[in-house]
């Protein structure tokens, strides 16, 4: 597909592409990039293979690089993953998926520029794809307030499954974040003068968000691992209540098993063994033990 940047994201020929009328946007898959990247003047040092990650290349005359954007409905699935070369005259992407062929079908429908260009088109295709993320985050920052109420409530008894994913999901939009930042900073650098020093502030407004999205994601990291503490602080209260009881249970029956240990020697001139009220008087002695314990630790507020 070939477009121009005029006043919206154009259709055109691939004749027009090449008139100079206007700049250009190509999307190719990978054989039609193979067969067609002579036509397009640049002089470009690497191949676009399948990319693997988010990243930008000076060359001697163009700038080449690949995005790898996760899906937001699987963090940690397949990814969208597309490559692009560029020059002053336009951007080439070579996906085979079509998802930028989607970006660019929702750009011409929802994007009219006074001032067209290359750096604006740039970056409204860079915002689209983190257009969604403050609320993803907002929903993510909601799911863990929900797991912190359950815990705080003793609701929850084992390590959340949730969380790990949601940290592994924060791990995954750190890094992409990261790599994002980089990419803005290397098309602001502008090192081949490709793009007008008035339209450079498109690549700063858009890395500053990029900057605010991963603090966001680093905040969040962050209460992961302090709620991980609080769940492994009430499980260590429950194991302490635990042993409170058994120690409290233990206690108690101590001498009661010294009583019984006692006078089950059986020796021959043991005179309570005789007695006649030795039995009931035995009983009375243990609830008067069981029951001084009780208030003895009830004072203690080991209870």
């Amino acid at each position: 597909m070939y477009y121009l940047i005029k006043e919206v994201l154009t259709p055109c020929s691939e004749k027009e592409i090449h008139e100079g009328n206007a700049q250009y946007v190509v999307v190719l898959d990978t054989q039609q990039w193979q067969q067609q990247k002579e036509r397009f003047d640049m002089l470009i040092d690497m191949e676009m293979d399948t990319p693997q990650e988010t990243k930008a290349v000076v060359n001697m005359d163009s700038l080449t690089g690949s995005l790898s954007i996760p899906n937001r409905d699987d963090i940690g699935g397949q990814r969208h993953n597309f490559s692009f070369a560029l020059d002053e005259k336009g951007v080439v992407w070579v996906d085979d998926s079509g998802y930028v062929l989607e970006m660019l079908r929702k750009l011409s429908q929802t994007k009219r520029w006074r001032l067209p260009g290359l750096e604006r088109f740039l970056y409204d295709l860079l915002e689209m794809t983190i257009g969604d993320d403050l609320t993803l985050l907002e929903n993510t920052e909601h799911r863990l307030n929900l797991i912190e109420e359950a815990i705080l409530r003793d609701e929850v008894k084992t390590y959340p499954k949730e969380m790990n994913d949601i940290r592994g999901d924060l791990l995954d939009l750190r890094v992409h974040y990261e790599q994002l930042i980089d990419l803005g900073q290397e098309l602001e650098e502008n090192e081949n003068g490709f793009f007008k020093e008035e339209n450079l502030r498109y690549f700063h407004m858009f890395t500053e968000r990029v900057v605010r999205l991963r603090d966001i994601v680093n905040g969040q990291r962050e209460y992961v691992m302090q709620l991980r503490d609080l769940m492994q602080s009430q499980l260590d209260v429950r194991q302490n209540r635990i042993m409170t009881v058994l120690t409290v249970v233990t206690s108690i029956f101590l001498p009661l098993t010294l009583i019984a240990g006692w006078y089950g020697m059986n020796f021959r001139y043991m005179p309570e063994l005789e007695w006649r009220y030795s039995y009931p008087i035995v009983i009375v002695i243990s609830i008067l033990i069981v029951v001084v314990c009780l208030i003895w630790f009830k004072r203690k507020k080991w209870m």
